[in-house]
């Protein structure tokens, strides 16, 4: 961090931090866009900021050890600006709203993701009370569940194309909560009760996207795939009558959703995965052990077998599709046979790829309740070294059957190698995009094809990219005759 420094505009300076998940990103990209409406600035620079905001997770130990780090590193800034305004939002938030104020005292907000449109109230009337204001929903036993799920706000959308990581690709929130309660899991206290948005709410918020200028949009839920929502005229929506609703918009080009759980994995689902031409060909659906009495204990409401037969029947009828998923290595009781069997679900899944972690114990959770921490830090550590190598060979022999054959991606941005000014290029540079079954592809060309849909064709490949050229500069979409690259948060 440079010295800390005087803002010299008139309009107040907004820094925000967001760690953690797809969620998160969405809602920092809501409370900036909501503050940017009321004349705050959007800065890269913390120390010259007036606000500064932490958008954070409570998932695993590692984001809130990040977060009261940073915290810590501006208790001096807090004192030699003392109109600085310092919050802590999100999960992490909503979890420990005491610890936070007990280890920083000086932070002025503390709110829950359900309490975000409260975001601009909240420093208006901590700068003119002078003390940390806090605003937080029901914890999921404060009261009868209508309570509880009213003390959960939607928060009312406004999207702006610059609040974004990308200008044509943007996050829909299609239901907030979590009722599975799985034991390891902070996010069903954090984030409440499962509530499923109005369809045309959704319908609506993706049509203004559209005209801003989107071309693809991410479904977003806990478990996405258990959306349901009963409309005033008695019809059931499930996501495949969403998807087809979505399909129908004009200059709507693709869309993703995750993440799935594996029991409400239905068959009307993936038979509009696979008819729709415009769903993604991928789906994220997370086994987290290969072993039953690991699940057990998860309390993942499916065994090792239906697990199987989801996995037959995404196989059988979207042929095509990738399947990517999440595994916890080392949780609770875990044994050597066990993790084995986590091995061997990987390998005969096959996976696109695998998020793999070392169990984290979160306070709060039934887990951490009713049981111990018992597999050593260093078996955690060998075993999630040992399932990614699984999962890196798998991932590298399925990609090298992919050369020769031609794609078509959304040209994204610069690959992730590129610095600089990309509005100042004028030759070839290394583009990224993703095909149609999620995999990252990078090539050479013009940084005028960024924001179009460009055919490309793999020339090589490693476990996590594919590497193309393009086959031709024929543009499918609108594409902007400048662009320069976006603030990320």
């Amino acid at each position: 961090m440079s010295e800390a420094t005087e803002p010299t505009t008139e309009r107040p300076k907004l820094f925000v931090d967001t760690v953690g998940c797809q969620m998160n990103v969405l809602d920092s990209e809501l409370v900036i866009a909501r503050l940017r409406s009321q004349g705050y600035e959007l800065t890269d620079d913390p120390m010259g900021a007036d606000t500064i905001l932490f958008n954070t997770c409570s998932v695993r130990q590692h984001a809130e050890d990040k977060i009261y780090s940073a915290l810590g590193r501006l208790k001096s800034l807090k004192k030699k600006r003392p109109n600085v305004a310092i919050g802590v939002l999100g999960c992490m938030a909503q979890k420990d709203q005491d610890e936070i104020l007990k280890r920083a005292p000086f932070v002025d907000i503390v709110v829950g993701p359900g309490q975000l449109a409260k975001v601009p109230e909240l420093l208006r009337k901590a700068r003119a009370e002078k003390t940390p204001q806090l605003a937080v929903s029901k914890a999921r036993t404060g009261g009868t569940k209508l309570e509880v799920v009213e003390s959960f706000e939607e928060f009312d959308p406004i999207r702006e194309q610059a609040m974004r990581m990308s200008p044509y690709q943007a996050f829909v929130r299609i239901m907030m909560g979590c009722d599975k309660f799985c034991t390891y899991c902070v996010v069903p206290a954090t984030r409440g009760p499962e509530q499923s948005r109005d369809p045309a709410e959704i319908v609506e918020e993706t049509r203004l996207l559209v005209d801003q200028g989107v071309t693809e949009i991410t479904l977003l839920g806990q478990t996405v795939n258990s959306y349901k929502f009963r409309t005033g005229d008695g019809r059931q929506w499930r996501l495949s009558d969403l998807l087809s609703e979505l399909s129908d918009i004009d200059d709507l080009r693709r869309i993703k959703f995750i993440t799935s759980f594996p029991k409400d994995m239905t068959d009307d689902l993936l038979q509009a995965v696979r008819d729709l031409p415009k769903v993604f060909k991928y789906l994220h659906v997370p086994a987290q052990s290969g072993d039953d009495e690991m699940l057990r204990r998860m309390k993942r409401l499916y065994t090792v077998a239906q697990y199987d037969e989801m996995m037959a029947r995404i196989r059988e009828t979207v042929p095509d599709c990738s399947v990517s998923s999440d595994f916890i290595v080392g949780f609770c009781g875990e044994s050597e046979g066990a993790f084995q069997k986590s091995v061997e679900l990987l390998q005969r899944s096959r996976f696109k790829n695998s998020f793999i972690f070392k169990y984290s114990p979160r306070p709060g959770t039934k887990a951490h309740e009713l049981f111990a921490d018992d597999v050593p830090e260093e078996v955690k550590k060998r075993r999630n070294n040992d399932l990614l190598a699984v999962q890196t060979a798998i991932s590298h022999q399925d990609n090298q059957a992919l050369l020769g054959q031609d794609f078509d991606v959304l040209v994204e941005g610069p690959s992730k190698a590129f610095s600089g000014d990309i509005g100042s290029v004028t030759g070839p540079v290394q583009l990224t995009g993703r095909t149609m079954t999620d995999r990252i592809c990078v090539f050479e060309g013009n940084s005028r094809l960024i924001g179009s849909y460009s055919k490309v064709r793999v020339v090589s490949a490693t476990a996590v990219t594919l590497f193309a050229e393009v086959v031709t500069d024929r543009v499918t979409h609108r594409s902007p005759a400048e662009w320069s690259l976006p603030v990320i948060f």
